[in-house]
């Protein structure tokens, strides 16, 4: 499996296919292979790379100096760069689109489009913000996720009313036991920081091409509410599309709307670029 190596740490990555690069982010505590059913579609006409986030999946540690989604950003155009690639679209979930967005915005002229799924550019509002740094302070005391914070975090990440026992919830809250405690004290709780600490780039956003966005949602995201897609859509002036019977993992739990959305985006994006 292909690795690259940044300031002393390995980044792990997916790369499949041939044709356009496409370049995806996974969520946090989640891993590249969240995106299984879309590196399978896309992969048949398009070059697929998935990195993994620091300290998920087989990535290394979280890099001493990651302290925004920006250095994030920086980090996955150096992964370009060492791939080659000039030109790419980007889809970025949760903080794949936080740092995606930053991409986009730092080099336009490399992402050609972007689509930003159940993520929010601007700054957490405080009390998730509160909320969520005390859930990082008990993993990182514990030096695990204990079974009350896992019936807390893990229907976060799915549709209201979804089967916490169903296959992808119990895969996740197995996940989540999953990681060890040096895992989670080095590279998870200080990327939840960077995350849920991040600054307000909600403005910023106006300096992207409308016609090279779009905007995704599942219809019953908790953490980002279409409500804050619908904000970051007006301040673009780009499209956006909501993903029925879907929370914040939208390209699993309704993975077939979200592959042929995405399908049909980059085709017309490549069209128009031709």
């Amino acid at each position: 499996m292909p690795f690259l190596d940044l300031d002393g740490h390995p980044l792990h990555y997916q790369d499949h296919g041939t044709g356009f690069p496409v370049l995806l982010g996974h969520s946090y505590l989640w891993d590249s292979h969240m995106w299984a059913p879309q590196i399978e579609a896309l992969s048949r006409t398009h070059r697929v790379i998935a990195p993994d986030l620091w300290g998920h999946g087989q990535s290394g540690a979280l890099p001493e100096a990651t302290c925004t989604p920006e250095d994030l950003a920086g980090q996955m155009s150096r992964l370009l760069d060492a791939l080659g690639i000039r030109e790419c679209a980007v889809v970025g979930l949760s903080v794949g689109g936080m740092w995606g967005a930053a991409l986009a915005l730092n080099e336009p002229d490399r992402v050609r489009s972007l689509v930003l799924m159940d993520t929010y550019l601007g700054a957490e509002p405080e009390a998730t913000r509160v909320r969520y740094f005390q859930m990082l302070d008990t993993v990182e005391v514990l030096g695990k996720f204990p079974p009350p914070l896992l019936d807390a975090v893990v229907p976060l990440f799915f549709r209201r009313g979804a089967d916490p026992d169903g296959p992808l919830p119990m895969a996740f809250r197995r996940a989540l036991e999953g990681f060890s405690a040096e895992r989670l004290r080095n590279s998870v709780v200080p990327l939840g920081h960077v995350i849920f600490g991040r600054p307000d780039a909600l403005e910023r956003l106006a300096q992207l091409d409308p016609e090279r966005v779009l905007l995704m949602c599942g219809d019953s995201d908790i953490p980002r509410p279409p409500e804050e897609t619908a904000r970051m859509a007006e301040v673009i002036g780009c499209e956006q599309v909501i993903v029925p019977g879907a929370g914040h993992i939208s390209n699993l739990e309704n993975a077939a709307f979200v592959t042929e959305v995405l399908a049909q985006w980059l085709m017309k994006c490549l069209e128009r670029r031709t």
